[in-house]
């Protein structure tokens, strides 16, 4: 009973019997997660730009190369529905530290590859690395970081997210040109190996003692499900299969995931937890969350194309400007807390998604014309809003959750993650082909673009809908703004009683010189 009356950090230590850890280890975990996601996070796109460099190198073509790119994504959402269980029976200490572990062998096995079923069975397994490692290292910061120092941890993590996919062209194709492609994989062991050792060093081997019955059945359907939807939405943007196939391949995924619903509700221990979408907070986070990062998920396809097609740029050239969305997302990481402690996650939230909608849809206003300092500044300005609003998505999911819920609630926001972002690259493909088809013309330009920027803006400005439906003080134990509150309300009393007892003395003063 002392657990379920203690509060949701001691709750947690009823798990296991690891006391509460210190300061130190409250910067320095989320540092560990931050550069392991980061790892994965870069990777995944780095490897855009030295595709015919790769190609030429093993005897094969670019486009066939592609298969390395979606091989990977659709490893990833095979296997994240398992990351939840999986973290859960053998502890999400353990089960993290293999997951860089196998991503570090995928990895190398990039590098060795001499031919493309090599190479496109390594990123496979750089795949089920990387789906390990995004839910279960954000779950070993629930498990290990005090709920009141979330906001400022959570901000380690967004970083990666929002960096990663920036930085990863330019450093691609500057590893490519002035080194070799090798060392865009192998740069990853020396990351793992010390990655591993903080990890083991540093983060307690906190787990569940009664982990649930594995869902094997359910893992099966949501992950045809997943794969096909995640698959065929993802190649959407490549122009790698028909749109027949691709539309084909999103159905397949769709009616599994609606038999894998209909499962969901008959089991105690599903895969993919849609119960707890009745947390508002959760709600907002899924529903909100899915509209906000489909836009954003879009910029990285759509700005690089846009450059370099558009605008005539090198890939290294495109690389720097976009990568000004990055100096955004690292000035916001000292003033998110602040922030969201002022305004508190749902007005702050609400605000800054139509803010952050705004500035990406300022794209739609670049052209060959524009100086590249205007457009340096607005990328710079809105990486800002973007960052802040990936980091208070990605906290006030939890402010609800229950400790016993906590790997299934990862799982389930890697997975909507995962979706967002393959569902932004297919709507920006479809949104400037569409213009394509309506002017007319059969090779990209600088004019195809606009309309793509103006609609994915819409979607992700249509997410403040969900953000305002959250109650008032959503979040507040998180963000420290019930404190804030209390102490100004405090302030007001203790000026209210000061000011009523001044007019007492003065209304006694006033009656005895009367």
């Amino acid at each position: 009973m002392a657990c379920v009356t203690a509060g949701w950090y001691s709750a947690l230590a009823c798990l296991s019997p690891v006391p509460p850890i210190p300061m130190d280890k409250q910067r320095l975990i989320p540092l560990i997660v931050a550069t392991a996601l980061f790892m994965e996070n870069m990777d995944s796109t780095v490897i855009a730009t030295s595709l015919p460099a790769i190609a030429a190198d093993i005897g094969t073509s670019p486009l066939t190369l592609k298969l390395a790119i979606t091989s990977y994504l659709l490893s990833l959402a095979v296997f994240i529905p398992a990351s939840g269980w999986t973290a859960d029976r053998f502890g999400a200490r353990m089960v993290f530290s293999i997951a860089i572990g196998v991503f570090m062998i995928g990895s190398i096995g990039c590098a060795l590859s001499q031919n493309i079923t090599h190479f496109v069975i390594a990123r496979i397994l750089q795949g089920m690395g990387g789906a390990m490692m995004t839910p279960v290292g954000r779950l070993v910061l629930l498990r290990s970081i005090d709920k009141s120092a979330l906001v400022n941890a959570m901000t380690w993590v967004t970083v990666p997210a929002l960096v990663g996919p920036v930085i990863g062209p330019p450093l691609g194709g500057f590893i490519t040109t002035y080194f070799s492609w090798h060392w865009i994989f192998l740069i990853n062991v020396p990351i793992g190996l010390l990655g591993i050792f903080m990890a083991m060093k540093y983060i307690d081997p906190i787990k569940s003692e009664d982990p649930e019955r594995f869902d094997l059945y359910g893992l099966v359907l949501a992950g045809i499900g997943l794969a096909g939807i995640a698959f065929g939405l993802s190649v959407a943007g490549l122009n790698l299969l028909p749109w027949p196939i691709i539309a084909g391949l999103v159905a397949v995924g769709t009616i599994s995931m609606t038999l894998y619903v209909m499962h969901a509700k008959r089991t105690g221990s599903p895969v993919l937890d849609f119960s707890l979408l009745r947390l508002s907070t959760m709600r907002a986070s899924i529903i909100g969350g899915f509209l906000f990062r489909l836009g954003i998920g879009a910029l990285p396809f759509l700005l690089p194309l846009l450059m370099q097609e558009g605008f005539g740029l090198t890939p290294f050239q495109s690389g720097l400007v976009t990568f000004a969305s990055a100096v955004g997302a690292m000035g916001m990481k000292t003033l998110a807390a602040r922030i969201i402690r002022a305004f508190g996650f749902r007005y702050m939230m609400t605000v800054n998604a139509v803010i952050s909608a705004v500035f990406l849809a300022a794209c739609a206003l670049f052209t060959v014309t524009t100086p590249l300092l205007l457009i340096f500044i607005i990328l710079v300005v809105g990486g800002f809003f973007r960052s802040l609003q990936f980091t208070a998505i990605n906290t006030v999911a939890y402010a609800e959750v229950e400790p016993a819920q906590m790997s299934r609630a990862t799982t389930l926001v890697s997975v909507n993650q995962q979706l967002a972002i393959s569902a932004g690259v297919a709507v920006g493909a479809f949104s400037v082909e569409s213009t394509m088809l309506y002017q007319h013309v059969t090779e990209l330009s600088a004019g195809v673009f606009p309309p793509a920027f103006l609609v994915v803006a819409i979607i992700s400005a249509a997410s403040a809908y969900f953000f305002w439906q959250m109650p008032d003080d959503a979040g507040h134990e998180i963000s420290g703004r019930k404190v804030v509150e209390i102490s100004s309300r405090k302030g007001a009393e203790k000026a209210a009683t000061k000011k009523a007892a001044s007019e007492g003395t003065e209304d006694a003063r006033d009656q005895r010189l009367g």
